[in-house]
């Protein structure tokens, strides 16, 4: 079991520094100048004020140069300019946004861990109803609960976020008047206020995502309940309970882990759309109005943060499988 997670860290190390080059290579090694990007309005950018910025982010130095003092950033930190003009980057330095003359590190901090609060939440929703929903329809197939299941379902994987949403906002917000509206509090200072800020989110985002995990619940597990080993667990008498949840559970939720994984990878990436709609300023917020803006500092910062995540997600995916299937880990 060791050996296998090394085996997995080693190659999520190497898959980090193959995206960190790359992720570098597309924003700072291009043929235009960033510097004239953070300039701006190259009618005002002055050759003085755009050799300021040149010097201030290091782009005087060579390409490998400024990669190795950006990997020497996020573990030691560094110093961007000379001088009266220096900004302190510590570490973890993702950079340093001179259109908001702070540190990226400052901005990832800020808006984190909205994206964590939403995802979070969200997560448990949809594992939660999806899965319980999936096998149970998948147990009592062709009642009236598995059709209601699969039309719900249905609706709700046809159901853009962008619609649901809105609606959510409409009924509970606007209309009747039960929730306010939605406005951040960090966990941290105030926990009700914030769980209460989350629930939207939560069941707009959880809802959608809990029709696909349902579909693919049920479909695995019907499709385990038919194997031979289900069959003569049965065969020998064990109970409905030990064989629908030791035998044919376990078989089934190895594909639900797999999407499970890469889905959470993704939406801690940055949930754009949930944000923009009940107005949060997460992650995926940040990073679009950073493209916008042409902060190239804070957009190579979440691409990277994004990486970071889907990676460790793999990880973890396949730690639970050698959990759950004992023999993933000899291959």
């Amino acid at each position: 079991m060791l050996r296998f997670v090394i085996k997995k860290l080693l190659l999520a190390v190497s898959t980090l520094i193959a995206v960190s080059v790359l992720t570098f290579g597309l924003f700072f090694a291009v043929p235009n100048n960033p510097a004239e990007l953070m300039c701006g309005n190259q009618k005002v950018c002055s050759p003085d004020r755009l050799a300021m910025i040149e010097s201030r982010m290091g782009l005087n130095a060579p390409v490998p140069q400024q990669y190795g003092e950006f990997m020497k950033g996020i573990f030691a930190g560094r110093t961007f300019g000379e001088g009266e003009a220096a900004r302190e980057c510590p570490a973890p330095c993702l950079g340093f946004s001179f259109r908001n003359d702070e540190p990226v590190s400052e901005i990832v901090g800020r808006t984190l861990p909205v994206t964590l609060s939403i995802v979070s939440g969200a997560a448990v929703v949809w594992l939660l109803i999806g899965i319980t929903v999936g096998m149970v329809s998948a147990l009592r197939r062709g009642t009236v609960f598995d059709r209601g299941a699969v039309g719900v379902s249905l609706v709700g994987a046809s159901m853009p976020i962008l619609l649901f949403g809105p609606l959510l906002l409409i009924v509970f917000v606007y209309e009747s008047g039960l929730l306010g509206y939605p406005r951040y509090v960090p966990l941290t200072e105030n926990p009700v206020a914030w769980a209460s800020a989350m629930i939207l989110p939560w069941i707009a985002l959880g809802f959608l995502n809990s029709a696909s995990y349902a579909r693919l619940s049920r479909a695995q597990m019907l499709e385990t309940l038919s194997e031979d080993f289900v069959r003569t667990a049965r065969a020998k008498g064990l109970p409905k309970g030990r064989v629908h949840v030791r035998h044919a559970l376990r078989a089934a939720i190895t594909p639900i882990v797999t999407i499970a994984g890469l889905d959470l990878g993704a939406y801690l990436g940055g949930t754009v759309i949930t944000e923009t709609i009940f107005g949060f300023t997460g992650l995926g917020k940040a990073s679009l109005n950073a493209a916008i803006n042409l902060d190239m500092p804070v957009v190579m910062a979440t691409v990277l943060l994004a990486a970071v995540f889907i990676v460790v997600a793999n990880v973890v995916v396949d730690a639970l499988y050698a959990v759950i299937d004992p023999r993933v880990r000899l291959a």
